[in-house]
Order: structure tokens, then sequence, then C-alpha cells
């Protein structure tokens, strides 16, 4: 497995994730007020099903998400009034293990069309290191219930498969768009290969094949690409780490050559900073794509995908 955690006892990361629909096209709402707009009526759990709706929906479809910008997906609860609009949709389109009350209302819900992403590629458990300890994470859940990693939308490659099956549900719940489901779809998967393209080249030689991040969320991007995520597990960014788990983790870097402590957008960077230390590291964005803000590297999936690649190169050593 190319995931390898450090857990640093005593805190934990407040993961503040941006969240959002971002530049989703007109007929794209968040408010998740479904429900006889005349079109197909898709509710998406959060960004990534969000925007794969969208694409491959293209006009025919009317998309709402029941995760706000800026807000975190794994905690979200959901309201009446959104209950209200699953339940008016004609599809949801969801990563069940991702969010609980998602599950729990989707599983309540008369809905006709369930359409869940998990169920379209394979899930790994990216969450268990050599020692056997869990990584864990205080308010912020990075495992299914099943014990898989959720995060299969930072492959490119699962990503696309999960993308097929979302056209193939869209063609069979509203046959009468389904020629362009199916166009749509294709443009999509075209454009998701040229990111694994551009990922496999751009990764093939690189000084190190090790990265640190605060989130564990690429586990299934650094398996893709025969690199090494190091996650910072247990820090709050608010709180400052041991001297000696620092040193540990300088330690490390050093030893695998790595030069840069990763962290979210829209989390403070006091953690990465504190792990950089003294150590002559530095510090960069790396983004799990769970939302599109003001404060992201791009306006899109495929957008901001590029820019983590251009870090990675960049923290790699790309040759």
């Amino acid at each position: 497995m190319n995931v390898r955690r450090r857990l640093i006892s005593g805190s934990a990361i407040a993961a503040v994730t941006a969240l959002g629909l971002g530049t989703l096209s007109a007929c794209s709402d968040s408010s998740a007020a479904s429900g006889d707009t005349g079109k197909f009526d898709v509710v998406a759990s959060f960004y990534p099903m969000a925007y794969l709706a969208e694409r491959i929906g293209g006009d025919h479809v009317h998309v709402t998400t029941l995760t706000s910008p800026g807000q975190e997906p794994h905690d979200l609860e959901i309201s009446p009034r959104q209950i209200g609009g699953l339940e008016r949709s004609d599809a949801v389109l969801y990563l069940k293990g991702l969010q609980p009350s998602v599950d729990k209302a989707v599983d309540q819900s008369p809905v006709k069309t369930k359409i869940d992403a998990a169920t379209m590629t394979t899930l790994e458990e990216h969450g268990t290191e050599a020692g056997g300890h869990a990584a864990e994470h205080e308010g912020h859940d990075h495992e299914a219930e099943n014990g898989k990693d959720p995060h299969i939308w930072l492959d490119p490659v699962r990503y696309a498969e999960v993308a097929q099956g979302v056209g193939r549900a869209f063609e069979k719940a509203d046959p009468d768009h389904a020629a362009d489901y199916k166009k749509n779809t294709a443009t999509l998967v075209k454009q998701l290969d040229e990111l694994n393209t551009d990922f496999q080249e751009g990764l093939a030689h690189t000084r190190s094949k090790v990265f640190i991040t605060t989130h564990a969320a690429f586990g299934y991007l650094a398996e893709r690409y025969g690199l090494t995520e190091e996650a910072i597990s247990g820090l709050d960014p608010e709180s400052e780490p041991s001297g000696a788990r620092v040193r540990e983790l300088q330690k490390l870097a050093h030893a695998d050559g790595v030069p840069t402590v990763f962290y979210e957008t829209l989390v403070s960077d006091k953690t990465a900073k504190t792990v950089a230390g003294d150590a002559g590291l530095k510090t960069d964005v790396l983004d799990p794509v769970e939302g599109i803000t003001k404060r992201s590297r791009g306006q899109d999936y495929l957008a901001v995908q590029r820019a983590n690649l251009k870090a990675l190169q960049s923290a790699l050593g790309s040759k």
C-alpha cells in the first residue's frame, strides 16, 4: 500500500474544507429545492458528484447540492427542507459512506433513481499503516463505515469509471435524452483520460516519491502514480505538535528528500509551518477538490487537479 500514516497524539486537525458548486452552470442550485423544474431533477451530495451531474446532464438536468460552499462534507446534517427537495427529485447522486446523514436520507427517500458512486469503482483501505494503527481524525472521518477510503474522485481513472456509471444511470432514468448523456459522458471521460496521462507523464521522473500532507485524502492518487502519502494525522491547526514529533517528521522529510509540507486551501497553514519548522521545508496547497471557492486554484475539478499536479511536480522535483 502506498499510503503511510504518522499519528501525532493529543491533537486533531480541524479540517475546514472548502465546498461548493463554484462555477457550475446556471441551472445548478445549491438550495436543494428540487422538483417540478421541467428538467431531470438531480440532487447531488457534494461538489464532485454535482460536477459529474452537470457535465453529463448538460442542459437537460437541474442540479442541486446538499453541501453548500464552505461547508465540511463529512459532517453534513441535512435539513428538513433539503429532505423535502430530495423526495421531490428525479434522482440522487451520492457517495455512500462519506456522509452518514445523506446515506440515511437516501435510504428513507422515495426517490426512484438512487445513484451510488461507490458502486461504480473499487474502494480500498488507506487508513492503516504497517503497525496496524488506524488513522483517526477528530470531527473528520476519512473512512467509510466499511473501512474503505471514500476519496475516489482524486484518482482520475476511478473518477472516469464513476462518470461512465453515472452516464448509464442517466440514460436509463431519462431515456428521451440518452444520446446526449452518452455523448457528454464520452467527452468528460476523454478529458479525465487526458488528465490521467498528464499525471502519469508529469510524475514519471521525480527526485522524490514521497509527499507530506495534513489531509489524508490522497491515497488513491498516490497509489495511481507510484507515490507515497505521509499524512500528518491528529494535529489541531491551532496547536503546536510536540518537539519530538516535529523532529521525527523533519527527519523523515530529509531522509525521503521531501522539501514541502502540503495543507488545504481553507485550512490554516500553521500546522504545516510547524512541521516545516527550522528544517528549511516549504509549505504549499494540495487541494482535495471537495468544493470550489474563490480561493481554489481553478474554477472546476479539472483546473484544480492540474494545479495539484503542478504543486506535486514542484515538491517532488520533476525532471
